[in-house]
């Protein structure tokens, strides 16, 4: 299994940043985790909250878990309340269903991990991902 390097998440995350600082958003947290669930990289800028590593990371989490973004997590959340309930449950809290957390495809579609941000309101966080991720030469899902 393939799996996103140290060097593509500084990458991106060093973009998400930028693009953050560009739209003039409040301090970001990006959080990178691989295929796998495991975290990568993880840097929270001054002045960025500190519930928000684990936002970002449940974003990222949430995304990895059933395959799809946080942004659809959000409307399954609204579509069916009890199942995104349980599924948190189950999951000790580690999902947060809003928009932020994007899965990360190499060239060819293989998955190789999510990015959660959190620090802004949650489409500014998700606009910040995309560009991060498209800098770091790879594919939003």
């Amino acid at each position: 299994m393939r799996m996103i390097t140290l060097e593509q998440s500084r990458s991106l995350i060093t973009a998400t940043r930028a693009r953050g600082r560009e739209m003039g958003l409040n301090p970001l947290t990006v959080v990178v985790l691989d295929a796998g669930g495991h975290l990568v990289a993880m840097e929270r800028e001054d002045g960025s909250g500190y519930g928000r590593p684990d936002i970002a990371a449940g974003k990222a989490a949430g995304a990895l878990a059933m395959g799809v973004s946080s942004r659809k997590l959000g409307d399954m959340a609204a579509e069916r309340p009890q199942f995104m309930a349980a599924l948190s449950a189950a999951w000790h809290g580690k999902l947060i269903p809003a928009a932020g957390g994007v899965l990360v495809r190499d060239e060819a579609g293989v998955l190789l991990g999510a990015v959660g941000v959190s620090g802004d309101l949650s489409d500014k966080d998700e606009e910040a991902a995309f560009a991060g991720i498209a800098a770091a030469g790879l594919t939003a899902a």
